[in-house]
C-alpha cells in the first residue's frame, strides 16, 4: 500500500495536475484540505483522490498529523508527502520508491541541494535554509547523519517510520518538518536523501512569509534543544559566563591590590556574569534531572 498525501489550502489552480501526476505511481492519493474556500475539494474528489477535510485551518503541522494518522489507519507500507501547489514534481516519486528497495532507508528526503538542484533556489532562501539545516542537525541526536535539506516538504516514510513518527507530532506550524527529523533521530530511523527540483517561478505558492516562517522554525528548534539537551543549552553558557566573570573579577582585584585602582564597571559586570552564569548552570542541572525522570517513566 503506497500512499501519496498532500496538505492543501486553496490549491484549485494546481491540485488536478499534482493528483493526476501522483496517481501514476501510488495506490492512493490522499488530500488533507485545511479549510479551503475554493474548489480544491471538488476537483480532488472528481479525480478519485481521498479527501479529509479540516473545517478550520490547522496549519501545516495539523495537516501532517492527519496524514500520518490516516496512513496508520490504512496500514500504509510507504507514505509519500508532497506539496499540492505545483512546486513538487510527482514524477520524482519513483526516486523515493527506489531508495526504499535497498532496505537501508526508513525516511527519504527530497533534497534541493543535490545534483545542482540548488541553482534554482532564490539566494535569500538558500541562506535561511542553511541556517535551519545547521540548527536541525545540531539539535538532532548524534546518530543522525547531517541532512542537506532539513526543510524539504517532499519526503517519504516506510511503515516503521510512520509508526514511530505518528504519535510524536504535536506542533501545528511549519516547524513540523524539523520536528519530524528530530524525532526520527531519537527513534534511530535511517535517513536518506534523493535529489529533487522545486519550482520557484509559481505565484502564491505559500501563504506564509518565508522570513517569518524561518524565524518561527528556528525558535522551535531552539526550544527543542533547550528541553532535550538542557546541560548543553544552559550549562555550557553558564560555565562560560561564570568562568569569564571569575577571571574578570580576579583581574579587578589584582589591579586594586597592585595599584589601588578599583574598576567599578568591570567589577559589577564580573559579579553579574557569575550570578547569571550560576543561574544558567543550575537551571541546566535541574532541567536535566527532570528530563531524565520523564524519560525513565515513559
Amino acid at each position: 500500500m503506497i500512499i501519496a498525501a498532500m496538505p492543501a489550502y486553496n490549491e484549485e489552480q494546481f491540485i488536478a495536475k499534482t493528483v493526476l501526476g501522483a496517481q501514476k505511481y501510488v495506490d492512493t492519493v490522499l488530500i488533507v484540505d485545511d479549510g479551503s474556500s475554493d474548489a480544491t475539494i471538488e476537483i480532488a474528489e472528481a479525480l478519485g483522490a481521498r479527501v479529509i477535510r479540516h473545517e478550520t485551518n490547522k496549519g501545516y503541522g495539523g495537516a501532517l498529523q492527519t496524514i500520518f494518522s490516516a496512513a496508520e489507519d490504512q496500514d500504509a507500507d510507504i507514505l509519500i508527502i508532497l506539496d499540492a501547489d505545483g512546486q513538487h514534481n510527482p514524477d520524482d516519486i519513483p526516486k523515493f520508491l527506489n531508495a526504499f528497495k535497498s532496505g537501508e532507508c526508513d525516511l527519504v528526503i527530497g533534497s534541493r541541494f543535490l545534483d545542482n538542484a540548488k541553482d534554482s533556489i532564490p539566494g535569500y532562501r538558500k541562506v535561511g535554509m542553511k541556517v535551519l539545516d545547521k540548527a536541525t542537525n545540531l539539535a538532532a541526536s548524534s546518530n543522525m547523519p547531517g541532512v542537506s535539506d532539513s526543510q524539504s516538504g517532499f519526503r517519504a516514510y516506510n511503515k516503521k517510520a510512520i509508526k514511530a513518527i505518528a504519535p510524536s507530532l504535536s506542533g501545528n506550524g511549519m516547524s513540523a518538518g524539523s520536528e519530524i527529523l528530530l524525532h526520527a533521530s531519537e527513534e534511530d530511523l535511517q535517513i536518506c536523501e534523493v535529489p529533487v527540483h522545486v519550482r520557484y517561478d509559481l505565484e502564491e505558492t505559500s501563504s506564509e512569509n518565508p522570513v517569518k516562517h524561518g524565524l518561527m522554525v528556528l525558535y522551535n528548534i531552539i526550544g527543542f534543544i533547550s528541553f532535550k539537551r538542557p546541560l548543553w543549552f544552559f550549562g555550557l553558557p553558564g560555565t562560560i559566563l561564570t568562568t569569564g566573570g571569575f577571571a574578570v573579577g580576579l583581574y579587578v582585584l589584582g589591579e586594586l591590590h597592585r595599584y589601588g585602582i578599583f574598576h567599578y564597571i568591570m567589577g559589577i559586570l564580573s559579579i553579574l556574569a557569575m550570578i547569571f552564569g550560576m543561574l544558567l548552570f543550575t537551571s541546566g542541572l535541574i532541567l536535566n534531572s527532570i528530563v531524565r525522570l520523564i524519560n525513565a517513566n515513559e
